[in-house]
């Protein structure tokens, strides 16, 4: 029996998962990820934990055939960080070399939206389907392409970054440093600060009633929550943000041509909802022959997506 270990790290936690050959998860744990330690200290943490896991299930470190790394940024040839703007580990960062010395196992390392991309394409929503693009909704927003099979990465890593597409040439500074990016409407940071405008502006409904006076509790589900209660407010904030999404999808379907898209991160655990107001602009966006036959879905792997994708880079590898 073949075992993998998948690590999705994050700017603040990293999360680890032993899997066997039949894909299943029989471990896993999430460790903070503590990047201003430096790269040395967070991966021989990741390492150590890989080999607590191991030894949870009765396995040993000559069983492992692999470990694959999904981590934010471009990446080039499964191996390079271009710019690791989470962390505090420079540019053009070596992480499969770093994690091979140090664990002296075969590494593949991949932008973390191309190995969801992946491990959706193999093992959840978009399981045998060539032409699949997987938008992960969280703190930032971007899409993992799989066009005729492969997953496309770029000429520098960079292939699929729909989230810094400008919509808006009056709005706000990105992270990115450009201004008025989908992204600052579309993922969970601009969807609680457009909310939290609304709420300033409007002195009506539960949901005002609820956050008027508490604006730092508010995160982004509970937009969800009241918009499916129906709340007036709510629901114009969920809807201004469908309609950027639309917007976003509609240009990579136009491009792409997708047979599925699948909504993935967090804010995606309401992504029924979500869809079904999509689907409602969509058709303004997007060319009627492409969205005949488009399917758009929730993710299968969820919470898992992030670990299962990186282990599946060592599968497939």
């Amino acid at each position: 029996m073949k075992y993998y270990a998948g690590v999705d790290i994050g700017g603040t936690n990293t999360k680890i998962g032993i899997l066997d050959s039949h894909f299943n998860i029989l471990a896993e744990q999430s460790i903070a990820t503590l990047s201003q330690q430096g790269a040395r200290t967070t991966f021989s943490r990741i390492w150590q934990t890989i080999l607590a896991l191991l030894a949870q299930n009765q396995l040993s470190e000559t069983q492992l055939e692999g470990i694959g790394l999904g981590i934010p940024g471009p990446v080039v040839n499964q191996s390079v960080v271009k710019i690791a703007a989470n962390f505090s580990w420079g540019n053009d960062f070596n992480a499969k070399q770093l994690m091979e010395d140090i664990s002296h196992k075969n590494v593949v390392v991949e932008n973390d939206v191309r190995a969801i991309t992946l491990g959706e394409h193999l093992f959840g929503a978009g399981k045998g389907i060539a032409n699949l693009i997987v938008v992960p909704i969280g703190t930032g927003i971007a899409s993992g392409i799989l066009l005729n099979g492969k997953v496309l990465s770029g000429s520098g890593g960079c292939a699929g970054e729909f989230g810094h597409i400008m919509v808006n040439e009056q709005g706000m500074k990105c992270g990115c440093g450009l201004t008025g990016c989908l992204e600052t409407y579309t993922s969970a940071p601009g969807l609680v600060r457009e909310a939290k405008k609304l709420l300033l502006e409007t002195k009506c409904g539960e949901f005002f009633q609820r956050f008027s006076t508490d604006l730092d509790a508010l995160q982004a589900h509970h937009i969800f929550e009241y918009a499916k209660k129906g709340d007036e407010l709510a629901l114009q904030v969920v809807d201004n943000f469908a309609k950027y999404l639309a917007y976003g999808l509609g240009v990579l379907i136009n491009i792409f041509n997708p047979e599925l898209i699948v909504l993935a991160g967090g804010v995606a655990k309401s992504a029924e909802f979500i869809i079904e107001k999509v689907q409602k602009f969509l058709p303004h966006y997007a060319l009627g022959v492409s969205l005949q036959n488009l399917q758009i879905k929730p993710s299968q792997l969820l919470d898992s997506a992030g670990v299962k994708g990186a282990a599946a880079l060592v599968i497939k590898s």
